[in-house]
């Protein structure tokens, strides 16, 4: 296994290596030690690898993932996650401003609490927050599902499209447009496999609420939502 030191190697000897890895490699296991709050650390990895970054990193680390499974044993800078594709990226710790921010695809799971704008302009990503989130979060949300276990700051869901937000704790406001709707069965199944996917197994879908668009600001046609 690729041990990369960050206290003397550079930060850019580790993302290199992550995007030039031969096809049938059997090194696809990668651990981050002393990361000091490097920013961009384990950006664009485009294969199926798995990062371990043991410590808290700074801005914008695993950026535009498609396909990876990186886990940060600390805390996020702003940016964590930002335009992630696909594949898994976890925080043991806290998450600071726009955690998966336009994310398209893949999972982001936050242990601690994330600060405001979670989700920004979310476009299919879903993010499952063990804890609560800041204010602006999901603002133009596009698609995917945002889940929270606990509670949520103002604004929540401003000018949203389709994404799908479910919230367990209180919410302190609600953004333009964002309105609370009916809990299907459709949506606590899907809430479940979401709380699975994220290891959180001590809280019950049907303690949560759901939020959605009312749909009075937007020119959107739901009929092609699965390409915007």
């Amino acid at each position: 296994m690729p041990v990369f030191d960050l206290s003397h190697t550079p930060l850019r000897e580790l993302n290199s290596a992550l995007h030039n890895i031969d096809a049938g490699s059997n090194d696809t296991l990668f651990e981050v030690v002393n990361p000091r709050g490097h920013h961009a650390v384990a950006v664009g990895i485009d294969a199926p690898v798995t990062v371990e970054v043991k410590g808290s990193v700074g801005y914008y680390c695993a950026g535009m993932n498609d396909g990876g499974t990186v886990t940060i044993h600390g805390s996020a800078g702003p940016g964590v996650a930002e335009n992630m594709m696909s594949g898994t990226v976890v925080i043991e710790g806290d998450a600071s401003q726009y955690a998966g921010a336009t994310g398209r695809g893949g999972l982001l799971v936050i242990r601690g609490n994330a600060a405001s704008r979670c989700g920004i302009s979310m476009k299919g990503i879903d993010i499952v927050v063990r804890g609560s989130i800041g204010h602006m979060s999901a603002f133009m949300g596009q698609s995917g599902h945002l889940v929270v276990c606990g509670d949520a700051g103002e604004a929540l869901g401003d000018s949203l499209y389709e994404a799908k937000l479910f919230v367990r704790g209180t919410v302190k406001s609600l953004g333009a447009d964002c309105i609370e709707k009916q809990m299907k069965p459709k949506h606590l199944a899907k809430l479940a496999e979401l709380l699975k996917k994220a290891g959180i197994t001590d809280v019950q879908p049907e303690e949560f609420k759901r939020y959605g668009s009312a749909r009075k600001l937007y020119n959107f046609n739901i009929d092609n939502a699965d390409v915007y």
